[in-house]
């Protein structure tokens, strides 16, 4: 088992409007001397901005805004903007996070050159009822049935006078080309999928008719074990190891008080990230803490950035909905452990 460290909770909820009912899932990156962290504020409604502290080391913050820095101002984000995450690709942020209006939840893209303004670049996942999204994976293959059970709308293909669309969220960018290509990945429930573009301009409607006619290709993880068999999601941005791509990511299983959100770890090909190395047969850390336990969602871990400070990681996360938390971990005891666990697949 790999000895991971709690810790402990790093921020919480304000009397401040925009984030009085939590903050959490923080995007994180270093840029210079600092660690900037970009997190998800929640306000009374349900209504999400971005907020921003800098961090001076892992865990001291030096100061944190008093306002957001990502509002809520385009149709397809009404309701919110949520759960980013952050890498640098060349000279340019990628900021990823979930767009939500009320109805709709999808990954959506903002990009700056200097983590002070950023340009919201629109959707890029596809927006596709479940009617067009089934009839498009079964066209080769039969769909998973999981796909079915958490995509399909019960009763109704609109809501509030919106098409109601399939929800796809946690795009995260790999922080460089791979093959001259840019790779995200992105999850529409169960499973984790994984693109690649040359440009963001090719990610049109006839590229994502085309991904979803191959989804089973586009796979790249999907639930396998008990922690995780409800359903997975992206987590932390993938982390260039000499081992290949460290992943950390959340995975779910059901309990008889409800879902429980664990952290994951899995190890993927440098030159092939589709391709699978590793992966953990438990969880990376689960909630067991009362932060983590006790919240606006209860038993939630939920990685969304890390930090390398020589050879300790530093995993940052949504603790319940309604706190950030942080976790550490040997890299090299991570790596190791998940070499014992090889899979070649």
């Amino acid at each position: 088992m790999v000895s991971v460290k709690k810790e402990g909770v790093l921020l919480s909820k304000t009397a401040l409007g925009f984030e009085n009912e939590g903050v959490l899932n923080p995007a994180v990156i270093k840029d210079d001397e600092f660690i900037h962290l970009f997190y998800r504020a929640v306000s009374k409604g349900n209504y999400s901005s971005i907020g921003y502290c800098r961090l001076k080391g892992p865990l001291t913050i030096e100061e944190r805004k008093i306002t957001p820095v990502i509002t809520p101002s385009e149709e397809y984000e009404t309701q919110g903007v949520e759960d980013p995450r952050i890498v640098k690709i060349d000279d340019l942020f990628y900021l990823t996070y979930t767009a939500y209006d009320g109805v709709n939840a999808m990954g959506a893209l903002a990009t700056s050159k200097d983590l002070v303004s950023f340009e919201k670049m629109g959707v890029i996942v596809p927006q596709v009822t479940f009617e067009q999204f089934k009839h498009l994976a079964e066209c080769k293959s039969e769909v998973n049935e999981k796909y079915i059970r958490y995509n399909q709308p019960w009763g109704t293909d609109d809501k509030d006078g919106k098409k109601l669309f399939i929800w796809d969220k946690n795009v995260i960018f790999f922080p460089r080309r791979i093959n001259n290509r840019l790779h995200f990945i992105h999850r529409i429930r169960p499973d984790i999928q994984i693109a690649d573009v040359q440009q963001l301009d090719e990610l049109t409607e006839d590229f994502w008719r085309q991904y979803i006619m191959n989804l089973e290709n586009n796979i790249m993880l999907a639930p396998m074990y008990e922690h995780e068999v409800s359903y997975i999601g992206g987590g932390c941005p993938p982390i260039e190891t000499e081992d290949g791509w460290l992943m950390i990511y959340h995975g779910v299983h059901d309990s008889l008080t409800g879902y429980v959100y664990n952290a994951c770890a899995a190890l993927f090909e440098i030159d092939n990230p589709r391709k699978e190395i590793a992966r953990l047969p438990y969880p990376l850390f689960s909630p067991d803490e009362s932060w983590e336990k006790i919240g606006y969602v209860n038993n939630v871990c939920f990685p969304t950035g890390a930090i390398l400070n020589d050879d300790r990681l530093y995993i940052y996360y949504g603790a319940a909905d309604e706190n950030i938390a942080c976790a550490s971990v040997s890299l090299n005891e991570l790596l190791a452990e998940l070499k014992v666990n090889a899979r070649y697949i």
